[in-house]
């Protein structure tokens, strides 16, 4: 239990490298956008590794998210009313970042 921030904080690593590297290669053209995958999958080296990992990665950390808030809850943590309130900001913040990065842009490269 006591190892979810670092898990979090590996995974949110992990998101930012390998979203920047598969920024380098992707194209947000909408005539280009598919054919910019197909090429990091297939011509980039382990580009299908870096777009498994940012995906699945995603998944990983909201789920470590939602452990660490269960954790809280069940220890009382609420009870810490400015620590509290700056993780229900901070979670707000991560949905909206989730909402821009995948849903928005909806098609193409998610």
């Amino acid at each position: 239990w006591w190892n979810m921030g670092s898990l979090l904080g590996l995974s949110l690593i992990i998101q930012l490298l390998t979203g920047l590297f598969l920024a380098m290669h992707y194209t947000a053209d909408t005539s280009l956008a598919f054919s910019s995958i197909t090429n990091i999958c297939r011509d980039v080296q382990y580009g299908w590794l870096l777009r498994t990992m940012h995906a699945n990665g995603a998944s990983m950390f909201f789920i470590c998210i939602y452990l660490h808030i269960g954790r809280g809850l069940y220890y009382g943590s609420y009870m810490y009313k400015e620590t509290w309130n700056i993780g229900v900001v901070l979670l707000f913040l991560l949905m909206a970042t989730a909402f821009m990065g995948y849903i928005l842009p909806w098609g193409q490269m998610s």
